[in-house]
């Protein structure tokens, strides 16, 4: 696994989980509306850029992008828990979904990542 693309793409979504988040702490709209597939789509967007940018083989892609999707789930889910904003039960649940879309996330980025020439 491309450990620089890893924690460079956990990151950036990590940053993105959070800020929704965070949006959603003052917008009960964006808690009871985006935060399962906002979340979600994040983290398979998490997986997408891990595989395209890591340009790995078929493990590498799946590997990466489950423990990106997942990671950035479990600290944007532990920050809505610590708000207040969604049960403790979600984080399991929560990241699990997102570790999945994450998975699927990076079978989407293999499938569609540039060929070498050659």
């Amino acid at each position: 696994m491309n450990l620089k693309t890893f924690g460079r793409v956990t990151l950036a979504a990590t940053a993105a989980q959070v800020g929704m988040v965070v949006a959603g702490h003052y917008s009960a709209p964006i808690r009871d509306n985006v935060f399962a597939l906002g979340g979600m789509g994040i983290s398979f967007l998490a997986g997408v850029f891990y595989a395209r940018i890591s340009r790995g083989g078929w493990a590498d892609s799946l590997v990466g992008g489950l423990l990106s999707g997942g990671a950035c789930a479990f600290l944007g889910i532990g920050v809505s828990v610590f708000l207040g904003d969604v049960p403790g039960s979600l984080l399991a649940f929560g990241t699990a979904g997102s570790a999945v879309a994450g998975l699927i996330g990076g079978a989407a980025g293999r499938l569609t990542a540039p060929r070498p020439k050659g």
